[in-house]
């Protein structure tokens, strides 16, 4: 298993941690953003980060299934490595569901995997997706994490790093009263 301090210093390296003032996908602002793309367009990277993720879960998956757009490239290796079927779920009308003729079926044994996770919403809109379809959701698991916010009681979650990275609402957010520029990197739709 790779180390919390070697995963961040790819990151790092590699110009995905970034640092200014950011409106994430969740409408909060941070002054740091992941950018796990410019980590994952490197497959030597993304192959050693996701066999890494997909050597904490067990062969008790039978699908693995990610929230578009970030989560897509993660889901697909780390199903990959555990030779099982890849899916994946995206907004439509604002709202997560499968398409495409994506099937779960009841008592399928899933498993959610995401890029990085703030607050949680785009894995619990999965979660819900794979709740209504009758799966049995056996874990979740992502490159990074925000917060080390816990999704669900009694689901194993494993995150190669956590980070402990404070987020503002706009009103608080100490980078807009001072006047800092504002980017938006993220693929969520407000």
């Amino acid at each position: 298993m790779m180390k919390e301090d070697e995963i961040l210093q790819i990151f790092k390296e590699r110009k995905a941690f970034l640092e200014g003032h950011f409106k994430l996908s969740s409408g909060l602002h941070s002054k740091y953003y992941l950018q796990s793309a410019q980590v994952l367009q490197y497959p030597e990277l993304m192959e050693r980060l996701c066999a890494d993720l997909a050597s904490r879960f067990d062969r008790m998956v039978e699908v693995v299934i990610s929230p578009a757009i970030g989560g897509i490239i993660v889901g697909q290796e780390v199903a990959r490595n555990l030779k099982k079927r890849s899916i994946f779920c995206e907004r439509k009308d604002g709202i997560m569901v499968l398409r495409r003729g994506f099937k779960i079926e009841k008592k399928e044994k899933v498993l959610i995997i995401e890029d990085v996770i703030t607050t949680g919403k785009s894995v619990k809109e999965v979660m819900d997706v794979v709740k209504k379809a009758g799966g049995v959701l056996v874990g979740i698991g992502a490159l990074v994490s925000r917060g080390n916010e816990k999704m669900e009681e009694g689901v194993r979650q494993e995150v190669l790093l956590n980070l402990e990275i404070k987020t503002y609402k706009q009103e608080d957010c100490p980078m807009c009263k001072q006047g800092i520029s504002l980017e938006k990197p993220g693929s969520r739709e407000e």
